[in-house]
């Protein structure tokens, strides 16, 4: 599947709408890495992608709001970049042999159109190419994959499409684009994928529902992760009575259905 992006504002057309969903910059259809909003870089990570060591792009703006993002700090995407797209290329030239792959992460880094010629220039500089999305543009998502791009994405799974996951994403018709995007990610066989349920006291109880339709529908790499305080919106509550015992439950339950790999990432 590829889909063509042609929107004046940078953004996937038909996938969001508002002043949270664009950029502004070059149309889509010229939008060139150097277009990048970019909010930081690490040069070194070994979490970003597991089993390589990576350097993470950080883009800003996303047009949801999870009241456990531990990047709230960059989801405006009004703000413009602070890094230029130049100090990436410095990056990757200095760090042959050390680095085995770029990861664009965010923010939502599907959100800007810039992200496919950034991902094509790291693929041309011999490093390997890693995603972290949440899945609200589809079609940007798929033209990234069907013209071979991305070699991993890490895709965050919040609920089952409904309410549950508009209250997680504060946004309508959320969970409807990013089970979309998982059909995406899981239409690629060839694409690695790591799919992650994250979890937190006030938020949805579906996530054994989520896991096994995770499973069902060709997943073979998922992760839960307890939500964390650290770096959340001020408010956020993380903890209560009971809470740890019920995630470690939740964990053996999501182990039992058999993916090829399980993660638990606990506080």
């Amino acid at each position: 599947m590829n889909a063509s992006v042609g929107s004046s504002t940078g953004q996937d057309p038909g996938d969001e709408d508002g002043p949270r969903a664009g950029r502004v910059g070059r149309a889509a259809d010229v939008a060139q890495a150097e277009d990048l909003q970019i909010a930081g870089i690490t040069a070194m990570s070994t979490v970003d992608w597991p089993g390589r060591l990576v350097a993470t792009v950080w883009c800003q703006g996303c047009p949801w709001e999870c009241p456990y993002c531990q990047n709230h700090a960059i989801i405006d995407p009004t703000i413009p970049g602070v890094v230029d797209w130049e100090r990436v290329e410095d990056l990757m030239n200095r760090r042959h042999g050390l680095l085995d792959a770029v990861v664009f992460s965010g923010g939502e880094a599907t959100r800007q159109a810039a992200v496919v010629d950034a991902a094509r220039r790291v693929h041309e500089a011999g490093y390997e190419v890693g995603l972290h999305t949440a899945g609200p543009y589809p079609r940007r998502l798929a033209e990234l994959l069907g013209m071979g791009l991305v070699d991993w994405v890490g895709i965050d799974v919040k609920a089952m499409p409904g309410a549950g996951y508009e209250q997680v994403a504060g946004r309508q018709g959320a969970g409807v684009r990013a089970w979309t995007s998982l059909g995406v990610v899981l239409d690629h066989r060839d694409v690695g994928h790591e799919v992650r349920l994250t979890v937190y006291p006030d938020g949805p109880t579906d996530g054994l529902e989520v896991a096994r339709a995770v499973r069902e529908r060709g997943g073979r790499h998922f992760a839960l992760q307890q939500a964390r305080a650290l770096g959340a919106p001020d408010g956020f509550r993380a903890t209560a009575i009971g809470w740890d015992d019920q995630v470690r439950a939740l964990a053996r339950d999501i182990e039992a259905l058999g993916f090829e790999s399980f993660t638990f990432r606990p506080v």
